[in-house]
């Protein structure tokens, strides 16, 4: 997978989040909000959510990456950090 930028890590994060929950609505979300809390996501649909990620933008996520995937802000960054590493 090549590396992603901004636009296009929000833009995996979102369809992500949309595929487990269809009518997210990511107007209640601002780029530091958390957005399990606002969007409601339980521990399955994070873990979900991390699954879809890893294999969207072709990057290993563990158990130790979850802190850094709490905003879309951070989301974002880490997938765009962990593309450029792996290319």
């Amino acid at each position: 997978m090549k590396p992603l930028n901004d636009e296009e890590a929000l833009s995996l994060i979102k369809e992500s989040i949309t595929q487990i929950i269809p009518d997210a609505d990511f107007t209640l979300v601002e780029p530091d909000d958390k957005f399990r809390d606002v969007l409601e996501l339980d521990s399955l649909d994070f873990l979900s959510l991390v699954e879809l990620l890893s294999g969207r933008a072709g990057v290993r996520i563990d158990e130790d990456d979850y802190p850094e995937l709490t905003t879309l802000s951070d989301t974002t960054r880490f997938l765009v950090e962990r593309t450029r590493q792996g290319s």
